[in-house]
């Protein structure tokens, strides 16, 4: 998004704590990781401030505390900044959404949150929160979106649940990507012995990831499921593997190269959400639009409007959350491999839908109209 402000002549100041997702410490250089308080040029024209972090594990009172102590250094570094016109806070992480509430009071200008996932709602289905009675953390999120000058959401199916709770000013600006920096790539080979699958993306609570390894051992040695990625369930995801002496391969993130290759070499991506959460009706996990984008046959694990955005597409097969029925369309799939070829439509729909500078121009346009200023396209 930096990068189209910056084409329309807008300046953006970042305030983020010192690097240190997602392992709770430092893993890249000070140089690129930053120093608490220190000033850095960001990629584009963005100047950001870092602040201090807490070391800390896995566990979600660790992170919380974290969260907290960076977010509560927020509010006194934009202070130290120049005033801007408008404050963008963006959720997760939670208390961030305080320090941005603080900092648009004290510096007197609108504010605009970016709900990047179904919070509150998904307090309660990850059981952050439980019982009948409104939480604190609820209440906390619910008193923020009600007094923002713009929510946004990334999918209009939030934006609908938010306005239905009496939310004024809701607009929907979906996660997407660059689709000049996705290349095409060639269709999987139609004689192969293995069966490849590949999950890439967060191995945490929400992906319900044993479904798909119970899956890869049903079917056996004529399939290769590989992992990549990370988070709070990899360590029982690996152990569960060994357990089943399942057919996956556990891999580090991957980025630029690497990760083309891997998704070069498989026959189908895995895109799961669990399905008794009922806050994931209205989520589409971030990386979907990727896998749409490099044209690989799509095995969704979803529902809702994840499930209308893999049909709209027309990416592959939308199966249910259950290792039997996986392992099903996944034999179906190595015994007809003419259902990966697939038409360049999803790639298609990634550039009519969800492609940034599309995304980042309407973006533009809503933050201007808040501002009741015009905007002057400078490309």
């Amino acid at each position: 998004m930096i990068k189209e402000f910056s084409r329309s002549g807008w300046d953006v100041d970042v305030v983020a704590p010192v690097a240190h997702y997602p392992f709770g410490r430092r893993a890249l250089s000070r140089r690129l990781a930053g120093r608490p308080f220190g000033l850095q040029d960001g990629q584009f024209t963005e100047k950001i401030l870092r602040v201090p972090y807490l070391r800390h594990g896995n566990s979600r009172a660790a992170r919380l505390v974290d969260q907290c102590f960076s977010a509560a250094l927020s509010v006194p570094a934009g202070l130290l900044l120049r005033k801007p016109d408008v404050v963008i806070v963006t959720a997760p992480a939670l208390p961030s959404l305080l320090a941005g509430y603080v900092l648009a009071k004290l510096r007197g200008v609108p504010l605009i949150v970016e709900m990047r996932d179904a919070w509150p709602d998904l307090a309660r289905d990850a059981r952050v929160v439980q019982g009948s009675v409104k939480s604190i953390v609820e209440h906390f999120v619910d008193f923020v979106q009600h007094r923002a000058d713009l929510v946004v959401t990334v999918t209009e199916g939030f934006a609908e649940t938010l306005r239905s709770r009496g939310v004024r000013r809701v607009a929907t600006i979906s996660n997407g990507l660059h689709l000049d920096a996705i290349p095409v790539l060639d269709a999987p080979e139609l004689e192969r012995p293995i069966f490849e699958a590949l999950y890439l993306g967060n191995h945490g609570e929400s992906q319900r990831l044993e479904v798909a390894i119970r899956a890869s051992a049903l079917v056996g040695d004529s399939m290769h499921l590989h992992m990549v990625g990370h988070g709070t369930r990899r360590r029982a995801l690996e152990k569960l593997a060994r357990e089943l002496k399942a057919p996956v391969t556990f891999h580090a993130p991957l980025h630029g190269d690497a990760m083309m290759q891997r998704y070069a070499s498989a026959d189908t991506c895995l895109v799961s959400l669990r399905d008794d959460w009922k806050s994931f009706e209205t989520t589409v996990p971030s990386k979907t639009y990727e896998v749409l984008a490099v044209g690989r046959h799509v095995t969704a694990i979803v529902r809702g409007e994840a499930a209308r955005v893999i049909a709209d597409a027309e990416a592959g097969d939308i199966v249910a959350s259950d290792p039997e029925a996986l392992a099903a369309l996944w034999r179906e799939l190595a015994a007809d491999r003419g259902r990966l070829v697939r038409n360049g439509d999803s790639r298609q729909w990634v550039k009519t839908h969800a492609e940034y500078g599309l995304l980042a121009s309407r973006y533009v346009d809503i933050i201007a109209e808040l501002l009741g200023t015009v905007t002057v396209d400078t490309r």
